[in-house]
C-alpha cells in the first residue's frame, strides 16, 4: 500500500517535468504556424510604407532599431551575440530570413506595433512613434551582413564603456 502514493507521485513528478519542458517546433508546426501569422493573424498587409527609402531614413531605422530592438534580434537583425536566441520557444527568427522578408511592409509594421502573442515579441504601440515604425522597417530591408556590426554591448560586458 505504501508504495502506491509514491509510484503516483512520481509519475505525476514525470508528467509535469515533461509537460514544461520546451522544444523546438516541429516542421509541421512551424509551417502552419507561419501560414496563420501570414494569412490570419498578422494584419496590415496592404499597408504601404509612406516613408521613402533613403539612405538617412534607413539609418534612422537602424538608430531606433537600436534602442529598442538590439536586445532580442542584435545590431544587425540576425541575432549575432544574443544568447537566447534560439533558446526559446519559439526561437526568435533571424530577421533576414526568408519566414520574415516575405512579410509586407504593412504586415511588418503591424508586428511592430502589435507584437505576435506569445512568442515573446512585444508591442510598441505608444512607446514608437509612426514614423519610428515605419524607419525601422526599412532598416529590416536593409539589413547588414549577420555580424558586420559585432554583439550587442549588453552582452558583451563593456556596456558602460565610452
Amino acid at each position: 500500500m505504501r508504495g502506491k502514493p509514491i509510484t503516483i507521485a512520481g509519475t505525476m513528478i514525470s508528467i509535469a517535468l515533461t509537460a514544461c519542458r520546451a522544444t523546438p517546433p516541429t516542421h509541421v508546426e512551424t509551417t502552419v504556424i507561419d501560414w496563420t501569422k501570414h494569412n490570419i493573424t498578422v494584419r496590415g498587409k496592404t499597408d504601404r510604407n509612406p516613408i521613402p527609402a533613403t539612405p538617412e531614413k534607413i539609418e534612422s531605422g537602424k538608430q531606433t532599431f537600436g534602442f529598442y530592438c538590439v536586445v532580442c534580434h542584435g545590431r544587425d537583425g540576425q541575432n549575432t551575440g544574443v544568447p537566447f536566441a534560439k533558446a526559446l520557444s519559439p526561437p526568435i527568427p533571424s530577421l533576414a530570413s526568408s519566414e520574415i522578408q516575405s512579410y509586407t511592409d504593412g504586415q511588418l509594421k503591424w508586428v511592430i506595433e502589435n507584437g505576435i502573442a506569445p512568442s515573446g515579441m512585444p508591442a510598441s504601440k505608444g512607446i514608437l512613434s509612426e514614423d519610428d515604425m515605419w524607419t525601422i522597417v526599412l532598416f529590416l530591408r536593409h539589413l547588414p551582413p549577420a555580424g558586420s556590426l559585432g554583439e550587442p554591448r549588453a552582452y558583451t560586458g563593456d556596456e558602460y564603456e565610452k
